[in-house]
């Protein structure tokens, strides 16, 4: 069984950053590990993941070159580093883990069964 905890969520200004961490307990080396985002009234949209190993990564069109997610696979936790960013980040963020979908790709954050609580982004204009 996994179990995911994010923290650093928060509201911050256009432009600013913050740094979203998920620690991981479990058996988790095979596992696609990823980000999602759901903001009101609006589906899950998939931002970020990172394939087993840490060797490819995936992110949405709509946060490239903006977030970088990256594992410390010591400290067992995901981070997901958000800059630039723009009031139409603004969402619930979680921390989700799978094995690969749909012949091995983890490109489906939003799809993944193991999920966290999920934190809270606000970015304001």
């Amino acid at each position: 069984q996994v179990q995911l905890a994010e923290s650093g969520g928060g509201s911050v200004q256009a432009g600013g950053s913050l740094r979203l961490s998920c620690v991981v307990s479990g058996y988790y080396s095979s596992l696609c590990m990823g980000w999602f985002r759901q903001a009101p009234g609006k589906e899950r949209e998939g931002v970020a993941a990172i394939y087993p190993g840490g060797g490819s990564t995936y992110y949405a069109d709509s946060v490239k070159g903006r977030f970088t997610i990256s594992q410390d696979n010591a400290k067992n936790t995901l981070h997901l580093q958000m800059n630039s960013l723009k009031p139409e980040d603004t969402a619930i963020y979680y921390c989700a883990a799978d094995l690969p979908l749909y012949g091995g790709s983890c490109e489906f954050p939003d799809e993944y069964n193991y999920r966290g609580q999920g934190t809270q982004v606000t970015v304001s204009s």
